[in-house]
C-alpha cells in the first residue's frame, strides 16, 4: 500500500469515486427527490383540508359534500402512473449502464472468492494471489482502466460491497456473479460482506486500495516475487514448514502450498490480519497465532499450541514476509 494514500474510514455512498457508484447515487437522488415531493404534496393537501374544513366556533352544520369528481379521479390515476413510469425508466437505465458494461481490452480481471470469514483475491492474468486487500489502478483522463470482478463463494452466501465504488453484489456458492469498478481517485476505500454469513459476518471486512497506474504496476511486481529467504529467521521458517501451517497457507518459494487459508507470501504488505479484525502488527500477529478465536471467534484457523519460543520464532519469520 502506498503510505501516503488516504484511508476513507467511513464508507459513504454519497461520495462516490467510481462510475457505478456515481450512477447509483444519481438514481438515489432522483428517487429521493420524487419521494420528498410526494410527501410535501400529500402532507400539504392534508394540512389544507384539516385547516380549511375544520369546525369553527358557532358552526353546527356539515360542510358541502362532494360525491365524485372526474378531475380528481384523473389526477390521482394519471400522476402516479407517470411517476412510476419515470422511476421505472430511470432504474432500468441505471441497471443497464451498470450491468451491461463490456470489458475493454485493457480491463483488469480479478477473481474474488468469499470464505468464512475472509476474502481471497486472485489476479489470473498477472499471477498474483492475495487476501482481504484488493489493489486496483485508478482511471486517469485519456486512459480508462476499469476493473471487472468475478465473484465466487467457497462455502455460503456472502455479499461484496464497497459503497464508494459500486453497489453490493451477492457472492453465491456454485455461481459466478460479475461486477465492475472504475475509481478515479487514489486512496483506500473500505467495504465488507453485506450478507449475513455466520458468527463473524460483521468482521468480514474488505479494503480496496486504489493506486496510480505506476504504483499499481510496482505493487504487481512486488507481489510476483517469492518470499525473501532471511537467514535471521531461519528457525521460524523451519518451525512454520514443519507444522500444519503449510497445509493451509501458501508462501511462494517455500514448501508451503496450501490453499485453504490466505496466501501469506506478502503478508506484511497488508494493513490488517483476519480480514480486518486486527491491525497487522507483530504483537497482534503473535496473538493471532496463539489463539485465533480470541480475536475472531469461530475462525477456522486452529490454535497451534506451540511453545512460546516457537511462537516467537514463527512470528519473527512471518513479519519478514513483505
Amino acid at each position: 500500500m502506498n503510505p501516503g494514500s488516504p484511508v476513507h474510514a467511513i464508507p459513504d455512498m454519497f461520495q462516490p469515486v467510481s462510475a457505478p457508484a456515481e450512477a447509483i447515487r444519481q438514481l438515489w437522488w432522483l428517487v429521493g427527490g420524487i419521494s420528498i415531493g410526494i410527501l410535501l404534496v400529500v402532507g400539504g393537501i392534508l394540512w389544507w383540508c384539516a385547516t380549511h374544513f375544520r369546525a369553527r366556533p358557532g358552526e353546527d352544520r356539515e360542510p358541502p359534500q362532494v360525491y365524485g369528481s372526474n378531475q380528481i379521479e384523473f389526477a390521482w390515476t394519471i400522476v402516479p402512473v407517470l411517476i412510476v413510469l419515470v422511476l421505472f425508466l430511470a432504474t432500468a437505465r441505471t441497471i443497464y449502464d451498470v450491468q451491461a458494461m463490456v470489458p475493454p481490452k485493457d480491463a483488469l480481471e480479478v477473481t474474488v472468492v468469499g470464505h468464512q470469514w475472509w476474502w481471497e483475491i486472485r489476479y489470473p492474468g498477472l499471477g498474483v494471489v492475495t487476501a482481504n486487500e484488493l489493489h486496483v489502478p485508478a482511471s486517469v483522463p485519456g486512459a480508462r482502466r476499469p476493473t471487472f470482478l468475478t465473484l465466487e463463494s467457497a462455502d455460503v452466501i456472502h455479499s461484496f460491497w464497497v459503497p464508494q465504488l459500486a453497489g453490493k453484489t451477492d457472492v453465491v456458492p456454485a455461481r459466478r456473479n460479475r461486477m465492475w469498478v472504475e475509481p478515479t481517485e487514489t486512496g483506500t476505500f473500505l467495504g465488507q460482506c453485506a450478507e449475513f454469513c455466520g458468527t463473524q459476518h460483521a468482521n468480514m471486512l474488505l479494503r480496496v486500495v486504489v493506486d496510480s497506474p505506476a504504483d499499481f504496476a510496482a505493487w504487481v511486481e512486488a507481489q510476483k516475487r517469492p518470499a525473501v529467504a532471511d537467514p535471521r529467521v531461519a528457525v521460524g521458517r523451519a518451525v512454520f514448514e514443519s507444522t500444519a501451517c503449510v497445509s493451509c497457507h501458501t508462501v511462494a518459494g517455500t514448501g508451503a502450498d496450501g490453499t485453504f487459508g490466505p496466501d501469506l507470501t506478502h503478508l506484511m504488505s497488508r494493513a490488517t490480519i483476519a480480514s480486518g479484525a486486527a491491525d497487522n502488527a507483530p504483537d497482534r500477529l503473535r496473538a493471532w497465532i496463539v489463539d485465533p478465536h480470541a480475536i475472531k471467534p469461530g475462525a477456522l484457523m486452529p490454535a497451534m499450541k506451540l511453545p512460546d519460543d516457537q511462537v516467537d520464532a514463527v512470528t519473527a519469520y512471518l513479519s519478514t514476509l513483505r
